[in-house]
């Protein structure tokens, strides 16, 4: 029996992949392409999304090739978020084609162990209360699986979702957006070139090898029917009526449109089966959010999952990967469903709200800072079922550690970190977790009273306790129970 089988070799696959092998569980993804599409539906990578790969020990390689821009759009308004106000040691977002992400992320997870084969297909699936049987397409004909638990990352169209009942409602595509990947012999100056109006919106970004992507929208693309294949000479026509230049594009490499088609799976999981990225929800591109979500899917769910197969997860810890990321997507459909009402307000009166948020990103920084931390996934937090210390199921900043070291590199492991902020010997010893002394956090209010926090392998805060807590509260690690350093 295969302990877990993946359906989709895209970067949510292949990142839960590693992440399971993190823990020494053997994992199986199966991925229908025979070789890596050449297209990249994504282009960005967001701060949260490499404090993730930072912990891991896996972010030089992506940062060394992608292009840091220090600043992002909401709904494509004219201001651009500054990141730079936000507590990370990435405050940029970081332009990479998809192609090359998931290239880089295949090699982390076949080199820890993953087995990936290329050119199998999930058909269906049937479960018991043993495990599951997964009917299998290969280069060599039918086969079937089985395995203790199956996760369908295999998108928005997912045979896993579909063979094991979930429901997927939401709604149908009313507009649509364009893209071409093109050849620019006069190129906008600048990291990121925007330009909007009544007669809609387009951004041009530069990619790898002497491209462009282009990027936009307009009133022409509106309707549930799919507005026919995107043509060079189209493009052409709808950028330079936005941006009064076709910027000189030739040699398209690739051309396509997008929906705004939008769902959201009713359940993040069903028995042995569970769901993760864009098999679970479904939503129009805007500020480039969806791979990234789908790489915190993964990152919330593999150490759940590997701890449940070792028999060490409490009760109701798989469980609540649903109780957690289903509300996070549910948040992600609410900002790309405005993003989206805002890329195509353009009446007076659209133009006019436009003209107002864009106003107050520019002139408020705390609406600004709000903004940038929800759209890059730093304000995603798992309220605690009871009531717990304000900082339980909020991300953890890279807080310094004793030694010179820092809580991204002792996160490398995919364990639970013990911090100890009192200055007393610490535990050596805590069962399931290890243990770093630290000095208090400067900067940081939320965190100047806090005298021990428990991190759990996802970077978010499992459990803390401060000076007002007398008693040292107990603390869990992977079901097992220890209790805090003593106070002096």
């Amino acid at each position: 029996m295969e302990h877990v089988v993946i359906a989709g070799g895209g970067p949510t696959g292949l990142w839960l992949a590693a992440e399971l092998r993190l823990a020494g569980t053997p994992v199986t993804v199966l991925e229908v392409l025979h070789e890596r599409a050449p297209h990249s539906k994504a282009l960005t990578l967001h701060p949260r999304t490499l404090e993730i790969l930072a912990f891991r020990g896996v972010a030089e390689p992506f940062l060394a090739e992608g292009r840091r821009i220090p600043s992002g759009h909401f709904g494509g308004l004219d201001e651009r978020m500054d990141f730079g106000a936000l507590d990370t040691p990435y405050p940029f977002t970081l332009a990479l084609p998809q192609a090359r992400t998931e290239e880089l992320l295949e090699a982390h997870a076949v080199a820890s162990g993953a087995a990936v084969r290329r050119g199998h297909r999930v058909t269906g699936l049937a479960q018991d209360t043993d495990g599951v049987s997964v009917a299998v397409a290969g280069p060599d004909g039918p086969y079937t699986l089985r395995a203790a638990y199956v996760v369908g990352c295999d998108g928005t169209r997912s045979t896993v979702r579909e063979a094991a009942g979930i429901a997927f409602p939401g709604t149908d595509a009313t507009t649509w957006g364009w893209l071409g990947d093109v050849v620019l012999d006069a190129p906008p100056e600048g990291a990121v070139y925007a330009a909007s109006g009544p007669a809609g919106g387009v951004m041009v970004v530069p990619m790898p090898d002497g491209v462009h992507r282009i990027v936009g929208g307009d009133p022409d693309s509106n309707g549930p029917d799919h507005p026919g294949e995107l043509t060079l000479d189209a493009l052409r026509a709808k950028v330079t009526r936005i941006a009064g230049t076709d910027f000189g594009m030739r040699d398209p490499r690739w051309l396509s449109r997008f929906g705004n088609a939008t769902r959201q799976a009713a359940a993040y999981r069903e028995g042995r089966v569970l769901l993760a990225g864009d098999a679970a929800h479904m939503h129009y591109p805007a500020g480039g959010v969806g791979l990234n979500v789908g790489l915190q899917d993964a990152t919330n769910l593999g150490w759940k999952l590997a701890a449940t197969l070792a028999g060490t997860a409490p009760d109701g810890l798989l469980d609540s990967y649903h109780a957690e990321r289903h509300p996070v997507g549910a948040d992600l459909l609410l900002s790309t469903r405005a993003q989206t009402a805002l890329m195509n307000a353009r009446s007076p009166e659209g133009q006019d709200l436009r003209t107002l948020l864009s106003g107050l990103i520019a002139t408020v920084p705390a609406f600004s800072r709000s903004l940038a931390e929800r759209l890059s996934a730093l304000a995603v937090a798992y309220p605690p079922a009871s009531p717990a210390h304000p900082l339980t199921g909020h991300r953890a900043p890279n807080l310094e550690l004793a030694g010179g070291s820092d809580l991204f590199t002792a996160l490398r492991p995919g364990r639970y970190v013990l911090v100890d902020f009192t200055g007393t010997p610490a535990p050596t010893q805590v069962p399931g977790a290890d243990v770093y002394a630290a000095p208090r956090p400067d900067g940081r209010p939320a965190w100047s009273t806090v005298r021990t926090a428990l991190i759990r392998p996802d970077g978010h805060v499992a459990r803390a306790s401060d000076e007002a807590d007398t008693d040292g509260p107990a603390l869990r690690a992977d079901g097992a129970t220890f209790e805090t350093s003593p106070r002096p």
